[in-house]
């Protein structure tokens, strides 16, 4: 009698310390899991997003000579030149591949501007211009956030292009002065909330980022 209460005594024992801390730590880890399939399925669909996003939009960036006070000036002073002068080639593109076939047949009096105007301000630095496929980083502009990927730009390179870098968006035509069109012009309802709420999204774009570093 006594050696059947003692094998039910140890049996509850075995029930309440061994194996409830074990189902217990199956389940943390069941739901750790769990967590884990919904998080990566989450940030693939805000990936696919993303994918859309750099599908949409034809950027701008321009690249200083240096770092130096007058240098960096040097880079506003051409994008303020650029800008006015192409004003009428992007604000009415109704699409990405119109606004990068417009920077394409107009690319070498793109280059021709920027070399003037870094010549008129007294710098003989060499200009470089061209349409190419690059990576962004995530970059904060005023009121939307673009998230880290591949996009189309137009692209100038001033001197030796180890200054830091502006950029903007000529499609849709953000940037160009006489445009009154914003981002969402160009995306579909979601895209336009996920760029425009950066503040939610922003961890996610880093972490996207942060993959794009690690697999490119």
């Amino acid at each position: 009698m006594k050696s059947i209460r003692f094998l039910q005594n140890a049996g509850g024992w075995i029930r309440d310390h061994l194996i409830s801390p074990i189902n217990l730590k199956l389940a943390l880890r069941a739901l750790s899991c769990a967590l884990i399939i919904c998080g990566i399925f989450s940030l693939t669909g805000l990936c696919i997003s993303c994918r859309d996003i750099e599908s949409k939009l034809l950027r701008f960036h321009i690249l200083a000579h240096s770092d130096s006070d007058e240098d960096q000036q040097l880079k506003l002073h051409v994008r303020d030149a650029i800008l006015q002068y192409s004003d009428r080639w992007f604000a009415d593109c109704q699409s990405k591949e119109e606004a990068v076939a417009a920077a394409r047949s107009h690319l070498a009096e793109i280059r021709s501007k920027a070399q003037e105007t870094v010549r008129k301000a007294g710098y003989d630095y060499p200009v470089e211009a061209y349409v190419t496929n690059m990576s962004f980083d995530t970059r904060v502009y005023e009121d939307f956030t673009l998230p880290a990927g591949h996009y189309d730009a137009v692209r100038i390179v001033i001197g030796s292009g180890q200054g830091h870098n502006w950029w903007c968006v000529l499609y849709p035509a953000v940037c160009v002065p006489s445009a009154e069109k914003k981002i969402g012009s160009a995306l579909t309802k979601n895209e336009t909330d996920l760029v425009t709420h950066h503040d939610q999204y922003i961890v996610s774009f880093r972490l996207i980022e942060w993959l794009n570093d690690i697999f490119g």
